[in-house]
């Protein structure tokens, strides 16, 4: 079953096109990870966070990656990385239109 990950951390930036063009790699690395089916790229420049809201093929996609990223970003630095998980509810989803065909 899916599983969606919920991923922020304290970034001071770069936002916007330079993030864009500084992570294009990182974002073309990450499209590969096993499992992964979407992500939709956060940030907010004003409280200095960024992240992410990933769609997993299933949990054990989600939790390697959740372990392989967090270890990344803590090379990096950063540190204080919140993350979440969530199961989906289709039904309802569908209805709304989410991504998730």
């Amino acid at each position: 079953m899916s599983q969606l990950l919920q991923i922020d951390f304290p970034y001071p930036g770069p936002f916007g096109a330079d993030m864009a063009s500084q992570l294009k790699g990182l974002a073309e690395s990450i499209v590969n990870e096993p499992g992964m089916k979407w992500k939709i790229w956060t940030e907010n420049a004003a409280t200095g966070t960024a992240g992410g809201i990933y769609l997993f093929a299933d949990r054990a996609s989600a939790d390697a990656y959740l372990t392989m990223h967090s270890a990344r970003l803590a090379s990096f630095g950063i540190t204080d990385i919140r993350a979440r998980l969530f199961d989906i509810n289709h039904d309802l989803t569908a209805i709304t239109h989410g991504p998730l065909a």
